[in-house]
């Protein structure tokens, strides 16, 4: 079977490389995470060696590129984010049962491009769909987390997805959290933030939001 043979190919990384034409360990990943089928793969399982750093990013939109040109194929962007880890350290790795490589990621790997809101208050739920496919509500193991974006004087609302992925809403998406947002109590100095699947997440302090 393809999985059992040996990881981090022998042919050298081309500077000319492309999707249209990838060679060596990369034309070798892709064929091992094809194997693997559809949908997220076990990747926390996995040990494999590690084959280094390759030329692509995942940009701060989500789109991703190789070789400083975006990969268009929906398929291919999808393959690979099913293979996608977050390490330890903070990096970004594609991985298989055989082999590693390091990518860049400029901010969360995925984009959250859909937001559904179902019920009210503490019954409320939240879902999102994300760029490649991935649909979660979020819940304990899926929390939604704020970051405060100085440059725009708001927010940026993130979910996690899986293991230490992360989804960034688009603006679109999150005007549309930031109007569910509501009081955790009845407290004068209650946080701001939304309710999902039995919990509450704090987007901001009372003081804030004024």
């Amino acid at each position: 079977m393809g999985l059992q043979r040996k990881g981090c190919g022998q042919v050298a990384q081309d500077d000319n490389e492309t999707m249209d034409s990838p060679a060596g360990p990369l034309a070798a990943l892709i064929a091992r995470a094809a194997e693997l089928g559809g949908g997220a793969a076990p990747v926390e399982r996995w040990n494999p060696p590690d084959c280094g750093a390759i030329p692509m990013e995942i940009k701060e939109d989500g789109t991703w590129h190789y070789n400083g040109s975006p990969i268009t194929r929906e398929r291919l962007v999808r393959l690979f984010a099913s293979v996608l880890r977050r390490e330890a350290d903070g990096s970004f790795v594609l991985v298989t049962p055989v082999e590693k490589m390091t990518i860049a990621v400029a901010d969360a790997p995925f984009v959250a491009v859909e937001l559904v809101a179902e019920g009210e208050g503490a019954s409320r739920s939240v879902t999102v769909r994300t760029n490649v496919g991935d649909v979660v509500r979020v819940d304990p193991d899926h929390p939604l987390r704020v970051a405060q974006d100085a440059a725009h004087d708001g927010f940026v609302p993130y979910v996690r997805v899986r293991g230490g992925l992360e989804a960034r809403l688009t603006r679109a998406a999150a005007l549309e959290l930031a109007e569910l947002a509501e009081a955790g109590s009845d407290a004068p100095d209650a946080p701001l933030g939304i309710w999902s699947g039995g919990t509450f997440f704090p987007v901001a302090s009372a003081e804030a939001a004024r």
